[in-house]
């Protein structure tokens, strides 16, 4: 199989967002009628329990000052409250929904725009057009961030033989009858392994990727997946390289999934081979 093609075809990583979505409740504040509807079919059929929609801010403001919702997502340009304006209040109130994470959905894709959102409370921002795997992948990616807040930040994280400590900002491999090692990446590499470790087995998406670990970039350029593929490529040689203690069948550790997604392989569980 050529590795730099890698894709994973049995388990479908986003399959497997049904158990992250099931029994959730979303609140969706958008005032297109059909692109609402979608938005909540979608949630709706990918696992989630009950999915409330609203055309105004106000009334997305009252909802969630009485219903806890796991996730909310909210357009901009709404009429009445707009949804930048019903962000800030419903983080300023102490309603049961005023720390859930929010993903901001809206066709104000400028950067200045995206800034406000994410300084005036939003987690996540997207612009539309989306699609729906992005889509799901970035709420999946919010709603494991908010049931990891409990833990100590920068724990550490293990997947099989390895141990990615976030605050020391080191890899380990620590295979069965090895000697341990220190897996030397750049920065840019740790960020990525980061990002997807942390993930534990789910999708994340090459938009995702970029926003998280190419932080200097200020913009998006039309190339950006073709210098992700070139990294990732790279970073797989390396971490085949610095493993050789890892069996031939577990490379490439960071596969293909839908959708320009990548994951991280699931070492957790016994692979066969």
């Amino acid at each position: 199989m050529d590795q730099d093609s890698a894709t994973i075809e049995a388990a479908d990583p986003f399959a497997q967002l049904a158990e992250v979505f099931a029994g959730r409740r979303a609140l969706v504040l958008e005032d297109e009628p059909a692109l609402a509807e979608h938005v909540a079919g979608r949630l709706l059929k990918s696992g989630f329990a009950q999915v409330d929609r609203f055309d105004t801010g106000e009334g997305a403001l009252e909802a969630a000052g009485r219903h806890p919702y796991d996730i909310l997502i909210l357009d901009r340009l709404t009429a009445g409250m707009d949804g930048l304006e019903t962000l800030k209040r419903i983080r300023a109130g102490h309603g049961p929904s005023c720390d859930a994470p929010v993903l901001m959905l809206t066709a104000l894709g400028g950067e200045r725009q995206k800034v406000e959102g994410l300084l005036n409370g939003a987690d996540d921002y997207l612009a539309k057009p989306v699609g729906d795997e992005e889509l799901l992948a970035r709420i999946a990616s919010q709603l494991r961030r908010a049931s990891r807040r409990a833990p100590p930040a920068g724990a550490d994280i293990v997947n099989g033989p390895f141990r990615l400590s976030p605050g020391a900002r080191t890899l380990r491999f620590e295979a069965p009858g090895a000697e341990p090692c220190l897996v030397d990446l750049s920065p840019l590499e740790f960020a990525i392994v980061c990002e997807l470790m942390t993930a534990r087995g789910q999708p994340v998406t090459k938009t995702m990727l970029w926003d998280r670990c190419w932080v200097e970039w200020k913009f998006l350029p039309d190339n950006y997946v073709n210098i992700i593929d070139a990294r990732i490529s790279a970073l797989r040689r390396r971490l085949k390289d610095q493993c050789p203690d890892l069996p031939d069948s577990l490379h490439p550790l960071i596969v293909s999934a839908r959708s320009q997604s990548l994951v991280f392989r699931d070492l957790s569980v016994p692979h066969g081979g």
